[in-house]
């Protein structure tokens, strides 16, 4: 089974010339890369979103293993799923998903197998051209979590930290932050979830964003994410960049706002 490209052309280019130029434009190498145990990066179309997303991928380490987190914003398919099939299918080659790390997460219970919350979800694929332009030969793990409770979240993350103990992969939580307020709102908002991951408290991170209504559309999989990464050994969460659509669009009232951020 063979996932193919549900955004390209849009949320990026179809085009793999005109993508990979795309990127060369938006992205500056960094001399000195980090280590990390998980990077969160936002999954908007790559005008609004990309130089956010480079300025994290381009400061760390990108293994050949990456386990993709991410929302589910077409409720398809169980809670939390892993992708059922072999390959990606994207504007610069073919992407393997690993089937061992898979059968593993299965086996401890993390999530179930299947296609179909997988077949139009933009959080992950957007990740792909970034991860192949700094990681070149990559093995995906994806993930799409719907709406869990908090202590689910947790113990789901603490699973995945011990299957990942044994493997050197890098965690990729795709979220947006605030959407559609102005963009003052949206910095005051965000920077209260931004706190709790810099700290790495997960359950402020989630009941804050109930509590307050905070947009952040990953935060459950920010949950899952950080949880994991402190079984790795992650200490904190540093803030790399954050910006909103505002900044492209002009329109400062009704923004989506983008974090990146590494925990290292």
């Amino acid at each position: 089974m063979r996932r193919k490209p549900a955004v390209a052309g849009t949320f990026y280019p179809a085009d793999p010339k005109e993508l990979l130029s795309f990127l060369d434009l938006l992205c500056e190498e960094s001399e000195e890369k980090i280590s990390a145990k998980a990077v969160l990066v936002p999954h908007a179309g790559y005008i609004y979103s990309g130089r956010t997303a480079c300025k994290v991928y381009s400061r760390v380490k990108v293994p050949r293993k990456i386990v993709l987190l991410g929302p589910n914003h077409t409720g398809m398919g169980p809670e939390v799923s892993v992708y059922s099939g072999e390959v990606w299918e994207t504007p610069l080659g073919e992407v393997e998903v690993d089937e061992e790390l898979r059968k593993r997460v299965v086996e401890m219970g993390i999530a179930s197998p299947d296609e179909l919350a997988h077949l139009y979800e933009h959080s992950l694929e957007v990740q792909i051209p970034f991860l192949l332009r700094y990681g070149g030969d990559i093995k995906i793990l994806p993930i799409v979590v719907g709406h869990i409770d908090y202590d689910r979240a947790r113990e789901t993350g603490k699973k995945l930290g011990e299957i990942l103990k044994e493997e050197e992969a890098l965690i990729v939580i795709s979220s947006d932050m605030s959407h559609y307020i102005p963009a003052e709102e949206a910095k005051r908002k965000d920077q209260i979830l931004i706190s709790a991951m810099e700290r790495l408290q997960t359950d402020e991170l989630y009941f804050k964003a109930v509590q307050y209504n905070i947009t952040m559309c990953g935060f459950i999989p920010a949950v899952i994410g950080i949880e994991a990464s402190k079984v790795l050994g992650a200490r904190r969460g540093v803030l790399v960049d954050y910006t909103n659509s505002g900044e492209t669009t002009g329109d400062l009232e009704r923004v989506v706002a983008y974090a990146g951020m590494v925990f290292v």
